[in-house]
C-alpha cells in the first residue's frame, strides 16, 4: 500500500464516515449516479493508500457474487424483454435492477476498505466502545480478533502434521472421516483456549469490562471530513427524492 492520507482521521470518525457514506450510497438511484458513486468510493480507497491491483484482488470476490444476479434478475424482473432463453424472457429492467444493485454493492465495498479495512482492528473496537455501542459486543469483537488468528494457526498446524503423515483430501470414507476429527479437533482446541484465557482473565482480577483508552481529541481533519461526508449524505438523499 502506498501513503495513507486519511492516516490522521480519527477512528470513530471512520466510522460514523463509513456509516454515513455507505447510507448515501444505498440511497442512490440510477446507473449514472452508480457509476458517480463507485468512481468517488475508488477516489477515496486511493487516498487511504490502496493500489489499484490490491483494490481489484479484494473486489474480485464481491463481484462474483454479484455476477450470480445478472443470472437471476433479468428473468425474474417483468419489463420489457431483450432476448428469450427457452421458456424465460430476459428483461432490460432486470438488467438495469441487477446492474444497479452491483454498482452499490461495489461502492459500499470500496468504502469499506477505505475508511475501515486500513485501522487496526483494536483502534476500531476501542472506536465502537467510545461512540457507547454495548460493551458485550464489542468485547466479542476484541477476544474474536485477538484469539481468532491463534485458532487458524493451531488449524493450521494440524493441517500440516496431516499432510506430513501422507493424508490427502479426498471423498473417499478415510478422507471425510479426517475432515471430521479435524473439525473436532479444532472444536476442542478452541474450548482449552477458552478455558485457559479465563482463568487467567480471573487471575488479573476480570471485572466484566476490558479497559478503553480515554477519547483523542477530534481535530480540523475529522471536522472538514465529517463536513465532506454530511455533503454527500444530503446530496444523495436529494438526488434519491427528486
Amino acid at each position: 500500500m502506498s501513503r495513507d492520507h486519511l492516516a490522521s482521521l480519527d477512528p470513530r470518525t471512520r466510522l460514523l464516515g463509513a456509516f454515513a457514506l455507505v447510507l448515501a450510497v444505498l440511497s442512490v438511484d440510477g446507473p449514472a449516479a452508480g457509476l458517480l458513486a463507485v468512481a468517488a468510493s475508488f477516489a477515496l480507497a486511493l487516498a487511504a493508500g490502496w493500489r489499484p491491483a490490491a483494490l481489484a484482488r479484494r473486489l474480485v470476490h464481491v463481484e462474483g457474487i454479484m455476477a450470480a444476479l445478472f443470472l437471476v434478475l433479468p428473468f425474474t424482473t417483468p419489463g420489457t424483454a431483450l432476448f428469450h432463453l427457452g421458456p424465460l424472457a430476459a428483461t432490460s429492467d432486470g438488467l438495469l435492477l441487477a446492474f444497479g444493485l452491483m454498482l452499490r454493492v461495489t461502492a459500499s465495498a470500496l468504502i469499506v476498505l477505505a475508511l475501515l479495512a486500513t485501522v487496526e482492528p483494536v483502534r476500531l473496537g476501542q472506536a465502537l466502545a467510545r461512540l457507547r455501542a454495548p460493551m458485550r459486543l464489542v468485547q466479542l469483537l476484541l477476544l474474536v480478533l485477538r484469539y481468532g488468528a491463534l485458532l487458524r494457526a493451531e488449524l493450521r498446524r494440524m493441517r500440516e502434521a496431516a499432510r506430513a503423515r501422507g493424508f490427502r483430501g479426498g471423498l473417499s470414507i478415510h478422507a471425510l472421516r479426517s475432515f471430521g476429527w479435524l473439525a473436532g479437533m479444532t472444536l476442542v482446541r478452541a474450548l482449552e483456549r477458552a478455558e485457559r484465557v479465563e482463568e487467567g482473565m480471573r487471575l488479573r482480577l476480570w471485572q466484566g469490562a476490558l479497559p478503553v483508552a480515554a477519547p483523542g481529541r477530534l481535530g480540523r481533519v475529522d471536522a472538514g471530513f465529517a463536513m465532506g461526508v454530511l455533503a454527500a449524505l444530503l446530496a444523495a438523499l436529494a438526488g434519491g427524492r427528486s
